[in-house]
């Protein structure tokens, strides 16, 4: 039977590309574990070694995989290596995660896949802060699908941008209450976004140090569907007060969203709990009825498995899909609506969080 010491052995060979050190003394591969004809590895890459990912991943599966007995090779996301202090680690990135100046808390806004509302749960809870009194920034994080700008009636609209390089400074672009960056103010309508994971971490870097943001009492930031580059790239650079999961019903989306969730749980970031929206749809002519058009209890279900809050159940109404198209948040165009007030009560369970540094 295969060991731990022989899989571990099989991987010393693995080297960083930069530094040319071996990825175990680095302390970027470890908790080698076999169990045939499983494998399972933990990788902890830092932040500048992002685009790596993809070629230690293949490596290291390549060679298990042909270990006699292993069939599966799972890899497992974990905690950079600590480098010792707030200094360079060798690539010019930062080691340790680095508050954004001005502003007090950072709540992510994640799924674990497309097309369940995460834009709008975060557009509209960005609105309910600032409803609140706070000062709200809203980072659209989601580089290759930026809807923020739309939603908020902004898509016109192009931040100034002064400097040059790293003291390069964009502002953000006001609206409803909130200072909000985005890609989608940065490219045409239909320009497509076809960068690889080292683009995608500088940029979305550039949006949380390189933005004057002020000072503001909530940073949300709205990540891309997945478990991939962006979700690493902020856990990774900046310390949050947690991560917001948002699903529907349906068994798809909660198969995506329990890996999304574990995800954050394995990078040790709090979650604060789960959003479930499109609960039921509300039809305009008779407000009383409720249709449970893609299952019901789901996000229930997620969070009792997870022991995190069930923070909402936001239902579907049609101005909610018209308030998105035509740039007027529910929050701010029909306050009084069901599924805005349910955004209104997500933004005060969630206050603790952002009350926490205040």
């Amino acid at each position: 039977m295969i060991s731990a010491e022989q899989a571990t052995q099989a991987l010393s060979d693995l080297r960083d590309a930069g530094s040319d050190r071996s990825l175990l003394d680095l302390g970027w591969l470890d908790q080698v574990r076999v169990s045939p004809p499983r494998a399972v590895i933990r990788l902890n890459l830092p932040g500048f070694a992002q685009g790596q990912r993809d070629r230690i991943v293949n490596d290291a599966r390549t060679r298990l995989l042909r270990l006699e007995g292993i069939e599966d090779v799972q890899i497992e996301v974990g905690q950079p290596p600590s480098q010792g202090g707030i200094g360079q680690a060798g690539h010019g990135q930062a080691a340790e995660r680095q508050a954004i100046p001005g502003v007090k808390q950072v709540i992510a806004v994640s799924s674990g896949k497309g097309g369940v509302g995460k834009s709008t749960v975060a557009v509209n809870l960005a609105c309910a802060f600032a409803n609140q009194g706070l000062r709200v920034g809203l980072l659209d994080a989601d580089i290759y699908g930026p809807n923020a700008p739309t939603m908020l009636g902004v898509a016109d609209c192009t931040p100034e941008v002064s400097g040059s390089g790293d003291n390069q400074c964009m502002q953000p672009i006001e609206t409803c209450g909130v200072a909000m960056v985005s890609m989608g103010l940065l490219i045409e309508e239909n320009q497509p976004v076809i960068w690889r994971g080292p683009m995608l971490n500088g940029i979305i870097r550039q949006f949380l140090y390189q933005v004057n943001w002020g000072e503001r009492d909530v940073l949300v930031v709205d990540l891309p569907p997945g478990t991939g580059d962006a979700q690493l790239s902020l856990a990774q650079a900046v310390p949050m007060a947690g991560v917001v999961i948002v699903t529907t019903p349906q068994q798809v989306a909660l198969q995506d969203a329990r890996r999304g969730l574990a995800m954050f749980r394995q990078m040790g970031i709090p979650v604060l709990g789960v959003v479930e929206n499109m609960s039921a749809f509300i039809p305009p002519d008779q407000p009383e009825k409720r249709y449970a058009l893609f299952g019901s209890g789901g996000g229930k279900t997620l969070a009792e498995a997870f022991d995190v809050p069930l923070l909402a159940e936001i239902p579907m109404e049609m101005p909610v899909q018209a308030g998105g198209d035509q740039g007027l948040p529910i929050t701010r165009a029909k306050p009084d609506s069901i599924s805005a007030q349910q955004f209104i009560a997500l933004a005060e369970r969630l206050s603790p969080a952002v009350q926490a540094s205040r």
